[in-house]
């Protein structure tokens, strides 16, 4: 869910993910060449880009992703935006005190900025609120963003004092004396109290009536008040009406958590991660309010399976001829990545991946092959993937060396293969408030299971917490309304923030760790199921297969939900229509009470036939296959002809899908390959068989049996990957199962389930 706001400005907060990919509402045509975008030499654009992770003030913890927020924003604008990189000013931890961002605010933006000309500036980092004379907000307070040389006073929280913080409306007088009006102002960062909330941490220090801003900082706005003549009745009368211009985008609402999250081996802002990757797999100009909607669909769904609710809000102030202006007031004509090449050295190159889906890094550490695309999107090469640290990774050219001298750098890369390692393994983090015995139990037990590995919270992602139900934790819980909690003391699974529990995942009070850990391991092999699924679904996105799917209530045929891929959808239409997924929610996720009935279509927009798998995660981790459901015919029972559409089901199938329980977030899996998936009809067989299932047209319920039917639908996908590759730069090492994006779609419907009187 979006908000755009008219008052209240700088109201910091922000957004967590991790995602379920992208939002794929209003494709745009594939725009101009790379090199024209590169070489735009008027309007200037000119960017300002602060990070602070190494707070050392009085009361401040650390960050660890803010200088990399920094990195996504100036990758982004200089090989998408085309920026000259001299253009981009970037201040990071202790370059960025309060003297320094406001120095480099007036000398790089105000001094520079011509009328018509581009400003961007990005802050990440903590953000907290002072004490406002004027009262614009009800409480009295205004936000304002931590520079590193900011603390709390000495006797905080006992007393108050002065903070060295930039407030609000400094950034406001700062943004009114640019001479350009296209300005574009992104925040990630909050004041919603700070500290951290499981795996994550909160961009917030201590705030409120207690701290008061410095006399240096009122200074500065009297000094400005005066370059401006303005009086400071007409000061507040301004900022009251709203921002001074442009767009300000911060991460979430005014009470929620902007969260530092780790993502594979890095961390990075929530929010900008998935806001910069959806920029990348753009193709042509959006509104920022369009972006803003489409990025909140997919923070929405990663807020539910992280535990966090954040949505970014959205405040502007344009001029009549600025009210369709593109995302940083600047064309971006360009064919959509998933990385580009930074640098070029015979057959070796370095990559920016910034264009990939958050969740699927991990199978992006090697092996992966990409497609390179000159600035029409015509295909020039591949490259195999080497090595991966953080988003830059080393690749190697695999095509002949007539073609290696034209590989240069800002060459756009799209993904062909991904590689799914036979190993992977689900990460639990430990909970933070067991002792020192309690932590060396877990971690035993849990290394005792096969691809389980446990972490400590705060080092690397973690897809679920191995905790005790605390009473704090309880109460907290029930302020949230979380229905169904257990008693206190028992061990189960949390969600990464700690926010949620994963239902039915707590035994009784005097379970021991080890009969815990024993008692879970079902679901825990469930739950690794799940995620190696889950691996796939990335390529909603790079899928080049034509292939529509929807989700519809079933008596009247009224859309839930639509997905796509988005370079299929391209492929067969040229670029010219754009499909628009539709949802009912204005969250983007609709909610649908228990007992509702629903059907799905399949479109088969290829010239071929494919083979169709849908799979049904619900909020615990449990997966049904529903379809195909004839489980028990040959492979001709997943195929959908070449331009045909298919009803899941229809009124001869004799079964309804009726939506059940558990309450909470679901998703449906639609994969589409064009070869045949025996080994997944063939696992589905040997599983009717020990479950006694009569009725051979219905959906299956996974239990024990859901990490070998995942294995057996992987195998499948493998193989058709492998098979009919003649190129021998294809190949791939035996250890890994291969997707290959012109031979398979993956896409996800999400869904919440309510209770029947909701």
């Amino acid at each position: 869910m979006f908000y755009i706001k008219r008052r209240h400005f700088l109201q910091f907060s922000a957004s967590t993910l991790a995602t379920l990919g992208l939002s794929q509402l209003d494709i745009m045509q594939q725009g101009e060449r790379y090199a024209q975008v590169l070489a735009q030499s008027t309007p200037r654009k000119l960017a300002l880009l602060v990070g602070i992770n190494k707070y050392t003030g009085n009361g401040i913890p650390p960050l660890a992703g803010c200088t990399n927020d920094v990195k996504l924003q100036q990758e982004l604008l200089i090989h998408r935006f085309g920026f000259n990189p001299k253009d981009i000013l970037t201040l990071t931890d202790e370059k960025a005190t309060r003297q320094g961002i406001l120095t480099a605010f007036e000398e790089h933006l105000i001094k520079q900025a011509k009328p018509g000309d581009v400003v961007v500036f990005h802050f990440s980092g903590h953000g907290s609120q002072v004490v406002d004379r004027d009262r614009d907000s009800p409480d009295g307070l205004n936000s304002t963003f931590v520079p590193v040389d900011s603390a709390l006073p000495a006797g905080y929280p006992v007393s108050g004092g002065a903070v060295q913080d930039i407030m609000g409306h400094t950034l406001f007088l700062l943004m009114y004396a640019l001479k350009t009006e296209n300005v574009t102002v992104v925040l990630d960062s909050c004041h919603s109290g700070g500290g951290k909330r499981g795996n994550f941490q909160v961009r917030s220090r201590d705030g409120g009536e207690l701290l008061q801003p410095s006399q240096a900082e009122l200074d500065y706005q009297r000094q400005w008040l005066g370059k401006l003549g303005l009086s400071p009745q007409k000061f507040i009368e301004l900022r009251r009406k709203g921002i001074a211009k442009g767009v300000v985008i911060t991460s979430a609402k005014r009470d929620q958590y902007a969260v530092d999250a780790p993502f594979s081996d890095f961390n990075a802002g929530a929010f900008t991660y998935l806001f910069t990757q959806y920029l990348w797999q753009q193709a042509g100009n959006q509104p920022p309010n369009k972006i803003i909607f489409n990025v909140g669909r997919s923070t929405r769904v990663l807020a539910i399976e992280n535990g966090n609710y954040q949505d970014p809000e959205l405040e502007t102030n344009l001029s009549k001829e600025n009210t369709n202006a593109p995302i940083y007031f600047t064309n971006a004509q360009v064919v959509s990545a998933e990385a580009v090449v930074t640098q070029a050295k015979g057959n070796q190159v370095e990559l920016w991946l910034g264009g990939l889906d958050s969740q699927s890094l991990e199978v992006f550490k090697k092996d992966a092959i990409f497609t390179v695309l000159d600035g029409k999107g015509s295909k020039r090469g591949l490259v195999k993937l080497e090595s991966r640290q953080g988003l830059i990774g080393q690749g190697k050219l695999l095509t002949s060396a007539q073609r290696q001298s034209q590989l240069q750098p800002g060459m756009l890369l799209q993904e062909r293969i991904r590689s799914i390692p036979s190993g992977l393994t689900l990460k639990i983090g430990l909970d933070d408030s067991f002792d020192k015995q309690t932590t060396q139990q877990a971690t035993q037990a849990l290394q005792a299971i096969n691809r389980i590995e446990p972490k400590p919270l705060g080092r690397q992602e973690v897809q679920y917490i191995f905790g005790r139900l605390t009473q704090a934790k309880l109460q907290e819980l029930q302020k949230k309304r979380v229905s169904n909690l257990p008693t206190v003391g028992s061990f189960g699974l949390f969600l990464p923030t700690q926010d949620q529990i994963i239902s039915n995942s707590f035994g009784q009070s005097n379970e021991t760790v080890s009969q815990a850990v024993a008692r879970l391991q079902p679901k825990l092999k469930s739950l690794l199921a799940a995620r190696i699924v889950k691996q796939i679904l990335g390529n909603t996105n790079t899928s080049q297969i034509a292939v529509t799917a929807s989700m519809n209530i079933a008596d009247n045929n009224n859309l839930l939900g639509e997905t796509f891929t988005i370079r299929g959808a391209n492929k067969v239409t040229g670029g010219t229509n754009k499909p628009v997924a539709v949802n009912s929610s204005n969250s983007g996720i609709s909610k649908l009470s228990v007992g509702t009935e629903i059907a799905f279509q399949v479109q088969n927009n290829e010239s071929r036939p494919l083979y169709v798998s849908i799979l049904v995660i619900d909020a615990v981790g449990d997966m049904t296959v529903i379809f195909p459901y004839d489980w028990s015919a040959t492979e001709s029972a997943a195929l959908i002809e070449a331009k045909q559409k298919r009803v899941i089901p229809v009124t001869d199938d004799g079964f309804k899908l009726t939506i059940g329980e558990p309450l909470g977030l679901s998703e449906a899996l639609i994969i589409a390959s064009t070869s045949p998936l025996q080994n997944s009809l063939k696992a589905l067989q040997d599983v009717a068989k020990s479950q006694g299932v009569v009725n051979r047209n219905s959906p299956i319920a996974l239990n024990d049996e859901l990490l070998d039917v995942t294995n057996s639908l992987l195998n499948d996908l493998d193989a058709g990957t492998r098979g009919g590759n003649n190129d021998g730069s294809l190949a791939l090492p035996a250890d890994v199962r291969g997707i290959d994006t012109e031979k398979l779609a993956a896409m996800a419907i999400a869904f919440e389930v309510v209770a029947a009187n909701s």
